[in-house]
């Protein structure tokens, strides 16, 4: 039986773990070969582990996407694996440590802005130029809630996502008439590994989930299904769109 992403060949970044993870799975599934890309080698390898152990095609390729020679050889890895590269979401990211701004340190800045700007600004960069060789192709890149609205404390992280926002629309204006969609999914807090190892996880909960209009927080399944939405051709005509998957919260 055909499945919606028969030889598709799809790219993401961060799928070590959380929203990366269960959307490599998820195009899986549906028949895509996935290239797991990851700076922590085990996360991505049990990646394709389970991939592959549901019948699916994988391969792991470690990634530090603030390196534009890595970003650059990884899309001419998976080209001369598979021939193409159709869809790609940029997912890897980075948080900060939560602080007023005169209490955050230019190193904290620099890293954040460096993985959540930067990386999905090189991986923009060679997938796009990929896409336009072949004709075509579809970016999703991982904005957040926080494209939208702010924390307080959270001045690198915002800022970072803010820009995220504002790079996926630029970018798809240029492209616009190159049969390449961009868009970007806007996450509210979703219940990844890093939140449910959070060593004060009941008040933490405590604290976000009344940011939450919907009653409770959101899983990485939800997450997943929005981006393959938008990665199919249901979403044909939806292009530098920031698609809020947040519970509500961004309505507030």
């Amino acid at each position: 039986m055909q499945k919606e992403f028969d030889n598709k060949v799809v790219l993401i970044t961060g799928a070590g773990s959380g929203i990366g993870r269960a959307a490599a799975l998820a195009f899986a599934r549906e028949g895509a070969r996935v290239a797991v890309a990851d700076i922590t080698e085990a996360g991505g390898k049990d990646t394709v582990a389970q991939i592959e152990a549901a019948g699916g095609t994988a391969r792991f390729f470690r990634l530090d996407v603030t390196k534009s020679s890595e970003v650059e050889s990884l899309v001419r890895q998976i080209v001369e694996t598979w021939g193409r590269l159709d869809i790609t979401l940029n997912n890897a990211g980075v948080d900060n440590d939560m602080a007023p701004i005169t209490e955050t340190s230019e190193a904290d800045f620099d890293r954040v802005i460096a993985v959540n700007l930067k990386g999905v600004w090189l991986c923009m960069k060679y997938a796009i130029a990929q896409m336009e060789k072949q004709g075509g192709g579809v970016v999703i890149n991982t904005a957040s809630a926080l494209s939208i609205t702010v924390v307080p404390g959270a001045s690198p992280y915002n800022a970072s996502k803010h820009a995220v926002a504002g790079l996926t629309k630029t970018v798809a204006v240029e492209v616009g008439g190159k049969n390449i969609r961009v868009n970007a999914i806007c996450p509210g807090v979703i219940r990844t590994p890093l939140l449910e190892n959070h060593p004060n996880l009941p008040e933490l909960e405590k604290s976000l989930l009344p940011l939450h209009p919907i009653g409770r927080l959101g899983q990485v399944d939800e997450v997943a299904n929005a981006v393959l939405w938008l990665a199919s051709d249901k979403a044909s005509f939806v292009h530098g769109a920031l698609l809020t998957v947040d519970g509500g919260w961004t309505a507030m």
